[in-house]
């Protein structure tokens, strides 16, 4: 495909916007419920580090200006979607989680920037085998990521907690990168397989919420309509029990229980010149 420069910039500029906001739905999203369940916090965190070594990849391959900003701000939003994790899952105090937000940034930041000014020169004389590593672990990161979310995936048997505007946002996003990267006079491999695997691994996810989700809703139903079946009609002042007692007739009811006894004590409470004895040794009625 011929170079143009233009093009390369226009596809990487929309790419860096859809994985600047990527993450802005579920940040919200976890902010309306209150709760991060069913969202792994290591695929937050795990997309924060992977930020700092795609970061510093893109810096010292000089890549177009969008995808060297990408990185910084979806590792910093990677950071504050696990900062909700602490505060949401977790249940730590909103001072802790906002201080694990900014020593994760802060660190890593700093390893970015230590990483970018160490192995500049060596990729100046000729050596790429650093900057390789760095864009390869970057890949391993970002797709090893998913694995935790496709375990709670498995765990609740849908796709609970996880935004699927957000993934929808991101699997274009690596479309996009993908497509300003084929513009370059030379197609960066490591990127572009990263980009790729996002765009995989991220429409496995929206594929297992289309699929599993209905699933799980005719389930909670079927099972609401059986609970439902088991209760006593509202204002009859039956029980289940009650009502199994009125169908079987070995079981004796209690108001029938009730109307014996009293007979009984109305025998005895006769008077004397009325009252019959019944003598069970002497097999013998007296009046």
């Amino acid at each position: 495909m011929p170079v143009n420069r233009a093009a390369e910039n226009a596809l990487g500029t929309i790419g860096t916007v859809c994985w600047t906001v990527q993450l802005l739905p579920q940040l919200w999203y976890s902010y309306r419920l209150k709760s991060t369940e069913g969202l792994s916090e290591w695929l937050m965190l795990t997309w924060g580090i992977a930020g700092a070594f795609l970061g510093t990849y893109s810096v010292v391959q000089n890549l177009n200006i969008p995808l060297i900003l990408q990185p910084q701000l979806f590792g910093v939003l990677s950071f504050v979607s696990w900062a909700q994790c602490q505060y949401y899952g977790r249940k730590r105090s909103k001072a802790a989680s906002v201080a694990m937000f900014f020593a994760a940034v802060a660190i890593f930041a700093g390893f970015e920037a230590g990483m970018i000014y160490a192995i500049f020169p060596s990729y100046r004389a000729g050596n790429m085998a650093p900057v390789q590593f760095f864009g390869i672990f970057s890949t391993i990161l970002i797709s090893g990521a998913l694995l935790p979310q496709y375990y709670e995936i498995y765990k609740y048997k849908e796709v609970v907690g996880i935004s699927l505007l957000f993934m929808s946002v991101d699997l274009l996003g690596g479309v996009f990168n993908d497509l300003s990267l084929a513009f370059k006079d030379h197609f960066d491999v490591v990127a572009g397989v990263t980009y790729s695997l996002v765009v995989l691994l991220d429409g496995i996810v929206i594929l297992c919420a289309l699929i599993l989700n209905p699933i799980a809703r005719r389930r909670r139903k079927r099972l609401a309509v059986a609970e439902s079946s088991s209760v006593a009609i509202p204002g009859s002042g039956a029980t289940p029990a009650d009502t199994s007692a009125h169908h079987n007739p070995a079981v004796p009811c209690e108001a029938s229980r009730s109307s014996e006894a009293r007979h009984t004590d109305e025998i005895r409470n006769r008077p004397d010149t009325e009252k019959i004895e019944v003598d069970l040794e002497k097999g013998t009625v007296e009046a």
